[in-house]
């Protein structure tokens, strides 16, 4: 679920009633970002969610003319953040034209230019959510769990 930021109300309920295998927390560089994010992966170690990793998201803008990365709201939030808790560092996903554009055509990068840096950057980041919680233990209860919420 994409959820928004912070640790309202919203992600209480979901973390209390919803059985939840991870959590992946996104960010951008900037310090205000970065406190909801420390809030988020708080919440979630007190109700017992594991922080599957963290995204960077625009970590820098990527000019179309010249392939230039440029650092608009700080540099190594992410990376940082994600030493500090001891979680892995997903993905460092830039603010790109491209990206811009298909989000606003509502298709997914991965589907509109699959072939594309941008979208292997997106590709990369979910084999390794897949990939950490292929690792975990199988909650044979959670059939009994997404019952009793319904």
């Amino acid at each position: 679920l994409d959820l928004p930021p912070g640790t309202g109300d919203i992600q209480l309920t979901m973390a209390q009633k919803l059985p939840v295998a991870g959590a992946v927390v996104v960010t951008t560089p900037q310090d205000l970002s970065l406190l909801d994010a420390k809030k988020a992966i708080s919440m979630f170690q007190k109700v017992d969610i594991s922080v599957l990793g963290i995204v960077e998201n625009m970590s820098g803008h990527v000019c179309e003319a010249c392939g230039h990365t440029t650092p608009l709201f700080g540099q190594h939030g992410g990376e940082h953040l994600a030493a500090h808790y001891h979680v892995p560092l997903l993905a460092e996903i830039p603010l790109t034209k491209a990206i811009c554009d298909h989000t606003e055509c509502g298709v997914p990068t991965v589907v509109k230019a699959p072939e594309s840096k941008e979208a292997l950057q997106y590709i990369n980041m979910a084999q390794r959510v897949a990939a950490s919680l292929s690792k975990r233990p199988v909650d044979l209860n959670i059939h009994m769990k997404l019952t009793e919420t319904a």
